[in-house]
């Protein structure tokens, strides 16, 4: 059945404020680099907050951004008076969970052609095999290695914030490590890699850490997961960036953003459908286990290294305006509930 949302979406786009959002998911491997003026690309660039708004983020190729030097400074005691320079700016928390298709407690943000039968896919079994062993059966890595956090939660930013560090506990990193050392106390035999992809230069991060991945599969054969671990970034004209938050046992934590490709012709991505599988599934766990959990899961005409293999995802957790804190708390939400789908539990 033919649809109308990529009309109803450009309408309701035309009908909104017009604030744009600064994604930090755009370093594009060169091979999945879309025209960046067609609908379907504009569209692809859309997040969906919960009044049903649509604001544009940016599809920029990693060729054409702005690049300058990762901060390496160690990270302030808290017992230190921090002085920053610049304009203050807020901080504005929200809980991202309108999609274009909603199933159960799971929301989507279908922005293909395809239309998928989620009951179908719940009911699939997973497209590999996982056991209960202490064998490696988890791959986290990160394309953007040095995407980093803001500081603390005071709810504004200043002008001199840069969120990008070579300091691992900064950033992802110490978002990758939580995820990982939760699922090994789980019983998931898991590896992190903390390979800097995209320092000294962003340009080809995908590329290198594609190559990473391989390494990896090669090394550990029973790898059945791969995990492309990132944090989003959200930022307003008039400056103001959001963070999105959910609250779990009254403790906020950042919400997460599964993301899986889609490639009609399959010469790229032979296994999408595979990976949707998973991907849909996982979505679900989470939402039953940790409710508001969940950005709408992004299935897009996309592959980023979700083509390593039928496992292979990319997470988004928060935003730069989290905290370490807040997305290190999803982590261990992930793990547990990406256990729970391995262990069938």
């Amino acid at each position: 059945m033919k649809r109308d949302k990529w009309k109803n979406a450009l309408k309701a786009l035309c009908a909104v404020l017009a604030i744009t959002l600064s994604a930090g998911i755009v370093g594009i491997r060169a091979a999945d680099t879309l025209p960046l003026m067609d609908d379907a690309s504009l569209l692809a660039g859309l997040v969906t907050f919960t009044n049903g708004a649509l604001y544009e983020t940016d599809k920029t190729p990693e060729s054409a951004r702005a690049r300058a030097t990762v901060s390496q400074a160690a990270p302030s005691r808290k017992s230190e008076k921090v002085t920053h320079s610049g304009s203050s700016h807020p901080i504005s928390e929200i809980n991202i969970t309108a999609g274009t298709e909603t199933y159960q407690n799971i929301n989507i943000r279908n922005t293909t052609s395809y239309e998928p039968d989620y009951a179908e896919l719940l009911s699939q079994p997973l497209p590999f095999d996982a056991d209960n062993s202490r064998r490696v059966q988890v791959l986290i890595y990160h394309t953007h290695t040095c995407e980093s956090y803001i500081e603390s939660d005071t709810g504004e930013y200043y002008d001199d914030f840069y969120p990008r560090s070579t300091d691992a506990g900064k950033g992802v990193c110490a978002v990758g490590e939580r995820l990982c050392d939760r699922l090994h106390e789980l019983g998931i035999g898991a590896v992190h890699d903390t390979t800097l992809h995209d320092y000294p230069s962003y340009d080809g991060s995908y590329d290198r850490s594609y190559d990473t991945v391989q390494s990896y599969l090669e090394k550990y054969p029973d790898i059945k997961v791969t995990i492309d671990l990132h944090r989003d970034s959200m930022t307003a004209d008039d400056g103001t960036k959001y963070k999105p938050v959910f609250t779990h046992n009254g403790k906020k934590a950042s919400q997460i953003m599964i993301m899986t490709g889609h490639d009609e012709t399959g010469e790229r991505f032979p296994f999408w459908d595979e990976n949707l599988i998973f991907a849909v599934q996982l979505q679900k766990k989470c939402e039953d286990m940790y409710p508001g959990m969940t950005r709408p899961l992004n299935f897009g005409e996309f592959t980023y290294n979700m083509n390593a293999n039928n496992g292979s995802l990319l997470i988004e957790f928060g935003t730069d305006a989290n905290t370490v804190v807040e997305a290190t708390r999803s982590a261990e939400m992930l793990a547990n509930a990406l256990a729970s789908l391995l262990q069938k539990g």
